[in-house]
């Protein structure tokens, strides 16, 4: 489970040092691929292995699998992190999510999620009044 909010910077190559809470769930290989929000998530190749499962379940004949299955998979890069715990976001992922130098990581419970450290910001600042003030239950049973 990926927990947590950290401030690592992008470097003049494209590269991110991932947290060191993650590094070792992280280290035996990740896929990065577009998110929703124009974030960016990142799996663990073995998650990313389950996610593929369920999407192969999804008949061909269903035009969201189709159209979601193929902008998730186009955009998907697998990568082994290096000794120094960094990997390198392509550039047409760092595009998507507006990556420039200012990142925000989350753990986002099975995913990380990389963001452009603006968007987070903004993102954050819509949606918080909204968690405060949830007057029903989201996930039935859960609070």
């Amino acid at each position: 489970m990926f927990l947590g909010t950290h401030e690592p910077r992008l470097d003049e190559k494209g590269r991110l040092i991932l947290p060191a809470k993650f590094r070792e769930e992280l280290s035996p290989g990740l896929v990065i691929t577009k998110g929703q929000e124009r974030c960016l998530y990142v799996f663990p190749a073995t998650e990313f292995a389950h996610i593929t499962e369920t999407l192969r379940q999804a008949p061909v004949t269903a035009k969201a699998a189709r159209d979601y299955s193929r902008v998730m998979f186009a955009g998907a890069h697998d990568e082994i992190p290096d000794r120094q715990g960094r990997i390198t976001i392509p550039q047409g992922l760092r595009t998507y999510a507006a990556l420039e130098k200012e990142c925000v990581v989350i753990g986002a419970n099975t995913r990380v999620e990389i963001w452009d450290s603006t968007s987070w910001n903004q993102y954050l600042a819509d949606r918080e009044k909204g968690f405060a003030d949830v007057s029903e239950e989201v996930f039935p049973g859960l609070f």
